[in-house]
């Protein structure tokens, strides 16, 4: 049996997979800000979407605003992120936004998205080679 019987693309496929970062305020018309490759795991990819929409909130966040008023503050001037190449598990902001919109974070981890950048792996990479 070839090693290729047993990849059943459960841990990642050829390429690995994207995530697609989106300016909600139009700034860039409907072109993405920019498309981060490098995920070699949809869990990684979706970890790292959900961390940036959920800062991306944050940061439209003030003090004693509604959920609604926090949604609308998002769409207004936040930032949307959507994993490219995991199909129906890929994960979707708009399953979450009314709970991220409901409860402020108080975990800083929740929003730290930088952590998971498959960017960073490579600025590192390149630090050794220097």
């Amino acid at each position: 049996m070839s090693g290729s019987a047993f990849d059943t693309g459960l841990f990642g496929q050829p390429g690995g997979y994207a995530v697609r970062i989106m300016d909600l305020s139009g700034g860039n018309g409907s072109d993405p800000v920019e498309t981060i490759g490098g995920f070699r795991t949809l869990d990684h990819a979706n970890a790292f979407a959900r961390r940036y929409v959920r800062d991306s909130m944050e940061r439209c966040r003030t003090t004693d605003m509604a959920p609604e008023e926090v949604i609308a503050a998002w769409f207004a001037f936040g930032e949307d992120a959507e994993v490219l190449g995991g199909g129906e598990a890929a994960w979707r902001s708009a399953t979450e936004l009314s709970d991220f919109a409901a409860r402020p974070v108080h975990d800083a981890e929740e929003r730290n998205w930088r952590a998971l950048d498959p960017r960073r792996d490579e600025d590192e990479d390149g630090e050794e080679e220097a």
